[in-house]
């Protein structure tokens, strides 16, 4: 692994690929959220399903303005905006993604109001306007207005004597302008939506009626402000640069310096302004002198802004309007015998279990390795890394209880997870106040890796145990992340472990691994040399396939490398959710290259990296991702899998993914992606995480 000072591996690329190999990396984002979208609007899928796509696809575009919308704006303004490798000017990007977002949110709202609103009607859920209740439902929502609303509502004047209030990040506001009846003058003042209160509130006496919580507020604005008129309200939401800067060079404590630098995040620049498509003129124009917003990142929108809301309906327990659910299974390998828990450290002495979320149990096979880990008297020490995990976590319960019982327990936190920082400093300090080892990894990288390692105690000798993974150490997010990960007892992952954790925990100089690649650096080393030993094989007449599962691939260096591949006739075939540069089936320059999405109910999050190796396949999975941030400023680790059910396990999952027998999004070599999900005879395509689920439940212990 290179630190700092380590000059990073470059692979030698071919001088003549064309300049315009790459597709711009923020666009391919949007064609994402846009495959999210067009699953929201799958008319063979469950109504609730298609309402919560539809708010996943408001809250992917919200993180997107936050965080890379917010970082384009900081290199304009800091003078580094230089062109991408797509050959887009910063500029160019960001007047691209304004004219492409204005696009898919008006499609995103139009499909709410015309279609999805409609249908929940017919299934009776219905959102309805205040107008159109009866004056005695009006009176029953105007009580709730008077004991649950109004006393936790703030109206802010703006005047001489009040200046504009700061307006949070994501909140939803509304704007409100008003007359002095003595004066004839006309004011402003905004009212926060509290984001604590129901935003759709339950019709009193009806079963299945809800009107939002912003139109109910707007009814009785009146009582907020007596003795004024209300001439008129709308509806505005800001979002807000909120990605962090953090300096680990400052010599400062990066706990005390990071909880500084989340109060900052609050107060970062607007980098777009949603409003109601009616809005006055005049009311736009003074939220866009106060807020320095400028017209190009103004969204006018029809009502009711903010759709991540629609996820609250998703709660409802209406199982008919959902997908039938997934029959969730205990690998085979750790099941329980009848009259005792599972022996996970006996099962993994006999072999290595690969587990497959969530089709396979999380609660049975990662947790059990830990709960069992920290209750177990010849268990000397747990070592853990944690990226993100939840509230409520048997994780961090398992290495509290580990450490209490005077277990040597480290924990390597890393506080820097966007958006999980603040819990991330509190579960660090409620662990070092436990008796755990907390660290936060190396300066100026971030741990990625999903790792954990036991030391037991067996006779006269110590045995590892472990397990590697792709997903985090969340038992909530497990149940909807598709997620792989490696229990383990084999003697070179454990050594390899040891070493990754001392360089981390300590000082140590860089280790060579066994059955790991690491990075930063060498996982695209490792990778870039198995894709050169394909096309070598390819050369000799010998068996060359090059398959990766991944979230993103827009790694230049990475994609040049399959580039080369399918220059010397290999062929590639990438499985990727998210954004993806290369350009696929463009001739003389990617002709063997395949690309295909597969977006559905569970979030697609692992990764595996295959390597036919002249017919004994070279496999890994783990935590990397095909960018710039986890190959160079990232702790992360691919393991290598040994087992010859597991690799062809993990062959079955790209095979499948890859198929034209599964709905899937094929990637064009222009750019375009087009969604497959009928067969030439017209009969729908089998959905891959069905298929998953089945291969799970019939999965068998090998004798």
């Amino acid at each position: 692994m290179a630190d700092e000072t380590t000059t990073i591996f470059t692979p030698a690329v071919n001088p003549e690929l064309p300049e315009n190999r790459f597709l711009e990396r923020e666009l391919s984002w949007l064609d994402f959220n846009q495959r999210v979208l067009e699953l929201a609007e799958d008319q063979a899928a469950p109504l609730l399903e298609r309402v919560n796509y539809a708010s996943i696809f408001a809250s992917n575009l919200d993180e997107f303005f936050m965080v890379r919308v917010a970082s384009l704006k900081r290199r304009i303004a800091t003078g580094i905006a230089v062109p991408s490798p797509s050959g887009l000017s910063p500029q160019e990007v960001l007047q691209e993604i304004s004219d492409r977002t204005r696009i898919l949110q008006l499609r995103h709202a139009k499909l709410f109001m015309d279609v999805l609103a409609p249908l929940m009607a017919n299934a009776k859920i219905n959102l309805v306007h205040f107008s159109s209740l009866s004056s005695e439902e009006q009176e029953s929502l105007h009580e709730y207005f008077s004991l649950q609303i109004f006393p936790v509502l703030t109206p802010l004047a703006v005047d001489p004597a009040h200046p504009f209030p700061y307006i949070s990040g994501l909140s939803l506001n509304l704007a409100v302008v008003l007359k002095n009846p003595k004066t004839k003058g006309e004011h402003f003042a905004r009212v926060k939506v509290p984001p604590l209160l129901p935003r759709f509130v339950h019709v009193p006496g009806s079963s299945s009626r809800y009107v939002p919580l912003e139109e109910i507020m707007g009814e009785f604005l009146g009582e907020l402000f007596p003795g004024m008129e209300v001439i008129e309200h709308h509806t505005f939401r800001v979002t807000r640069n909120e990605d962090l800067e953090v300096d680990e060079d400052e010599g400062e404590n990066l706990l005390i310096q990071l909880e500084k630098e989340l109060l900052r995040r609050r107060f970062g620049p607007p980098v777009r302004l949603e409003v109601a498509e009616n809005i006055n003129s005049k009311v736009l124009s003074l939220l866009q002198r106060e807020l320095d917003i400028e017209s190009s990142d103004v969204y006018p929108l029809p009502e009711p802004l903010d759709l991540r809301s629609l996820s609250v309906f998703y709660k409802l327990r209406r199982p008919e309007l959902k997908f039938e659910p997934h029959q969730i299974t205990t690998n085979p390998y750790l099941e329980a015998d009848e009259d005792e828990a599972a022996d996970i450290f006996a099962a993994l002495r006999e072999r290595e279990v690969l587990v497959h979320h969530p089709y396979e149990s999380f609660a049975t096979s990662v947790q059990a390795f830990l709960e069992q880990a920290a209750q177990d008297p010849q268990v000397l020490a747990i070592k853990q890394t944690l990226y993100r995990t939840s509230g409520d976590s048997p994780i961090m319960d398992a290495l509290i209880d580990a450490a209490e019982a005077g277990k040597q327990v480290l924990a390597l936190v890393e506080i820097k997870a966007r958006f999980d920082e603040q819990n991330n400093i509190g579960w660090a300090r409620k662990l070092e106040s436990a008796g755990v080892h907390v660290v936060y990894g190396l300066v100026g990288l971030k741990t990625h890796c999903k790792l954990s390692l036991v030391i037991r105690q067996e006779g006269d000798q110590l045995r590892r145990y472990c397990h590697v993974g792709t997903g985090n150490y969340n038992p909530k997010t497990a149940r909807y992340y598709e997620d792989l990960g490696l229990l383990t007892a084999r003697a070179e992952v454990g050594e390899d472990l040891a070493k990754l954790f001392n360089l981390l925990s300590g000082y140590a100089s860089e280790p060579q691994y066994k059955a790991m690649l690491t990075s930063p650096g060498g996982v695209r080393e490792g990778l870039t040399e198995r894709i050169h030993r394909e096309i070598a094989n390819h050369k000799e007449g010998r068996p060359a396939r090059i398959a990766f599962k991944l979230n993103s691939l827009v790694d230049e260096r990475i994609i040049d490398q399959l580039y080369l591949a399918s220059q010397a006739g290999v062929q590639v075939d990438v499985l990727v959710r998210g954004m993806c540069s290369l350009k696929p089936g463009v001739k003389g320059l990617s002709e063997t290259i395949r690309v295909r999405s597969v977006l559905g109910r569970y979030l697609e999050h692992s990764r595996i990296f295959y390597f036919e190796n002249n017919g004994v396949p070279d496999v890994f999975i783990g935590s990397a991702d095909m960018m710039h941030r986890n190959l160079d400023r990232r702790v992360e680790t691919l393991v290598k899998i040994v087992q010859q059910d597991q690799i062809e396990q993990l062959q079955n999952i790209i095979n499948l993914g890859i198929s034209d027998e599964v709905s899937s999004w094929h990637l064009g070599e222009d750019g375009t992606w087009e969604r497959k999900y009928l067969s030439a005879s017209g009969s729908k395509l089998a959905e891959l995480q069905d298929q998953l689920m089945f291969h799970a439940l019939s999965k068998k212990k090998l004798r």
